[in-house]
């Protein structure tokens, strides 16, 4: 019976070394850093993954989660990129890449976002959490909340800079996976490219020097962000995303050995995920693709078009036609302004939506006065009668 047990034993071990080897060689090349994915945004599928759900600490793509809580304030109307905030002490005290404030100085918020984006500013990052929340201990509660509502269930954080906690104890900790997820909400926010995609740049009127931590963003086609970030016990990370003939990817790498192989396994990561995806154009923006009737309307109807040209990314290999539905209201009521939604558009491919996109009015419908309100009705009522 002994030795039938070890026998079993042996053959579950060798089993699992063939799993185990099987998964390394699914991947398309080899890959040095610990942990690493590449994802496509609009499908959200995942092309390329090595240990993508191993817990790590992040460094400074912590700050992505503090980009994105400030651009969602932002869009609340909560704050405003033109507000002045005042740097603390305790923000000026942070050590790593800064853009050195000092106590008392003002910063617009989108000038100290885009010393994040750019060049990983932890005392900037530091004053955003305490504009945002009223100190950094809130906006990191703030951070874990956001983390949760993502589902982002291996990530947790202690502060907003990725800085390892003085005097010891366990700093953030996130993975590839999550951070991927992360990248992909940010990316709602185009904005923010426009900081993170820059080489250089400066602040203070030209005294303060800046220069990208990702140097993907100069040397890669079509790389505009989003976070690098080191430390000795998190090695070399960087989350990039770029974006090529309408397909938009992101990478990411964790514990990278060194910065060369950083960039390096990005631009691997990038240049597969181009060679797998096309992007087709379905509708051109502005085109029209159905009209409504409007009621109580200075106009007795209006046409429905694509605000921004409609794209769906599908793999090469597929040759399809895509199928579109456009699903539009039979009527409306006015006033309409021009660029309201008032319908949907639904891309499939062999049955799987791939896209839904809103149909906006093309113009403003003002609402009409109560007798030529009467005239329509009258004209309608004429129109069935002789049909």
């Amino acid at each position: 019976m002994r030795k039938r047990w070890q026998t079993i034993v042996i053959i579950s071990l060798f089993l699992g070394l063939l799993v185990v080897q099987n998964a390394m060689a699914a991947l398309p090349f080899n890959i040095q850093s610990e942990s690493a994915l590449l994802l496509e945004t609009t499908t959200g599928e995942i092309l390329v993954d090595k240990n993508s759900k191993k817990p790590l600490p992040p460094a400074s793509i912590t700050k992505m989660m503090v980009m994105l809580l400030v651009m969602e304030a932002v869009e609340k109307g909560q704050i405003k990129l033109e507000d002045k905030v005042i740097a603390s002490p305790e923000a000026c005290r942070m050590g790593g890449s800064q853009i050195w404030l000092e106590p008392g100085e003002e910063m617009t918020v989108e000038e100290l976002m885009k010393a994040v984006g750019i060049v990983s500013a932890n005392d900037a990052s530091v004053a955003l959490a305490e504009y945002i929340a009223g100190s950094h201990e809130e906006f990191v509660k703030l951070m874990n909340k956001r983390a949760a509502e993502l589902g982002l269930k291996d990530t947790k954080y202690v502060n907003a800079t990725g800085l390892t906690p003085d005097g010891g104890g366990a700093g953030n900790q996130t993975t590839a996976y999550d951070q991927a997820i992360l990248a992909r909400e940010l990316l709602k926010y185009p904005t923010v490219l426009k900081w993170t995609g820059t080489w250089i740049d400066s602040l203070r009127g030209g005294e303060s020097f800046l220069r990208n931590t990702n140097n993907l963003v100069r040397f890669y086609e079509g790389c505009d962000g989003l976070k690098t970030g080191y430390t000795n016990e998190a090695g070399y990370c960087l989350v990039a995303t770029a974006r090529r003939n309408g397909v938009r990817l992101v990478a990411v790498v964790m514990k990278a050995p060194t910065s060369a192989v950083r960039n390096s396994e990005i631009t691997k990561l990038f240049n597969y995920g181009f060679s797998q995806y096309k992007a087709i154009k379905v509708l051109n923006a502005g085109q029209v693709v159905g009209k409504t009737k409007v009621m109580k309307g200075c106009d007795s109807e209006v046409n429905l078009v694509v605000p921004e040209d409609l794209l769906i990314v599908l793999k090469k290999e597929v040759q399809t036609t895509p199928e579109v539905i456009a699903r539009i209201p039979p009527k409306v009521r006015a006033p309409l302004a021009a660029g309201e939604p008032v319908g949907q558009i639904i891309v499939k491919v062999d049955g799987e939506t791939k896209v839904t996109a809103d149909l906006v009015a093309a113009n403003a419908v003002a609402e009409s006065g109560f007798f030529r309100f009467l005239w329509q009705i009258g004209k309608s009522i004429i129109e069935g009668f002789f049909r």
